[in-house]
């Protein structure tokens, strides 16, 4: 079992830049691969990075690409999503999940931070 909790969120203008948290909880979470999705208000959830178990492997959404950037660390059992360049439309509900086995469903949710980008 794997509790995540994400902080960082909050309001920031047009082309500031946050970078979120996510801790988690027990001692196997260098076995996980980890994401960030975000929901936007009348959205669905979306795909916004991941990042493998051993940190070397990322992926992005194309909306996001070169501007945010994902990383971990394991020995701190954290994963972080550093966003540069943000937009109006990267606001949203961000969350931070994690799975057992790679290119499945994701298996734990965190709760979820607001990030706001005002124009």
């Amino acid at each position: 079992q794997v509790r995540l909790v994400e902080s960082g969120g909050g309001l920031v203008q047009a082309g500031g830049s946050l970078r979120l948290s996510c801790a988690a909880s027990g001692r196997t979470f260098s076995s996980y691969g980890v994401g960030w999705f975000r929901q936007a208000p009348g959205k669905e959830r979306e795909f916004v990075a991941r990042i493998s178990a051993n940190g070397i492997i990322t992926a992005y959404a194309n909306s996001v690409k070169g501007r945010f950037t994902i990383s971990r660390n394991n020995a701190k059992n954290t994963m972080f999503l550093q966003m540069n360049s943000l937009k109006p439309e990267d606001t949203a509900v961000y969350y931070c999940a994690a799975r057992v086995v790679p290119n499945t469903e994701y298996d734990y949710w965190g709760q979820g931070t607001q990030v706001t980008v005002s124009s």
